[in-house]
Formats: C-alpha cells, sequence, structure tokens
C-alpha cells in the first residue's frame, strides 16, 4: 500500500496499522554504561530500576535480595519476569524503592524489572505482556472516612 493511496474501509487502516509496526523496529533503551531503567509502582510503593547484563545479583537499596526481601515469597516475586523470559541470573538488578511495605514493594520492583527488560530487550514484550507483568496494579488502600472504624467498618451499635 503507497503513502498516497487513500483508506478505503476499516480493513485497509488495520492492514495499514500492522504495515507500520512491522516497519519500525523497536530499539533498546540503555544508557551510556549499559543499563536500562525503568520505573514500578504498587500501593504507596515506588521502585526506580536498573538491569545490566551480569550474573543475577539484587542490590535493594544498597542491600542483598537475601536480606532486604526475607521471606521466600517475595524473592519469588522479584524472579518472576527472568523465569517467564528465561532470562535467570544472566542480568543484574540494582534498585532504589521508597514507600509501602515489603509486599508493595516487592511488586514494585517486580514492574520495574519488567519494564527495563523490555527496555533492554524489546522482543521480551509479547512474553511479558502475556505473563501480566506489565499491568500496573493501581489497588490502593481506601481513606478512612469520619464517623466510621476504618474505611466500611461502623462502630459497634448500641441500642440503649
Amino acid at each position: 500500500m503507497s503513502e498516497t493511496q487513500t483508506l478505503n474501509d476499516l480493513q485497509d487502516l488495520g492492514a495499514a496499522a500492522v504495515a507500520a509496526v512491522e516497519a519500525a523496529p523497536v530499539e533498546p533503551k540503555v544508557d551510556e554504561q549499559g543499563r536500562a531503567y525503568a520505573t514500578g509502582r504498587r500501593k504507596e510503593s515506588v521502585a526506580r530500576v536498573w538491569i545490566k547484563p551480569g550474573s543475577g545479583r539484587f542490590t535493594i537499596n544498597g542491600r542483598d535480595q537475601d536480606i532486604y526481601f526475607a521471606r521466600p515469597v517475595l524473592r519469588m516475586i522479584l524472579q518472576q519476569p527472568f523465569q517467564t523470559t528465561e532470562r535467570v541470573n544472566q542480568y543484574d538488578v540494582i534498585c532504589t524503592v521508597k514507600g509501602g511495605g515489603l509486599s508493595g514493594q516487592a511488586g514494585a520492583v517486580r514492574l520495574g524489572i519488567s519494564r527495563a527488560l523490555i527496555n533492554f530487550e524489546p522482543a521480551l514484550r509479547p512474553a511479558l505482556k502475556k505473563g501480566g507483568f506489565l499491568t500496573r496494579d493501581s489497588r490502593a488502600v481506601e481513606r478512612k472516612k469520619y464517623g466510621r472504624a476504618k474505611a466500611r467498618k461502623s462502630f459497634q451499635f448500641s441500642k440503649r
């Protein structure tokens, strides 16, 4: 389909969109030190994540992964994007996390790792998208309302 040709119906539009996507390959976004950067968020936590080729070391706020995330479930969450893309122990991860609790921080780091992997290797996007690792989980704690014990819980009712 040439550029001067007009689109007659929606099928032509779909074919033109597919051709445009295939024509423009996505370039990796890597800084001068060979690292890919991404931000991940979950609940109140924000994680800034850098990945670079290496032996699989995790550094979180200057501490090792085993020390920072002591629970095995949280460490498993961090490994999921690498296991899905079959890139275990191929990248070193350096991240800083602020806010929230450990569970929210682990979710934020996982999203950051997934986004950074795409910046480093754009071909991994379909596998990560299918696994659900690129969806930002927007659930957060509901605020407390006045006249209530918590967000929805009422005080105990007294008839007399």
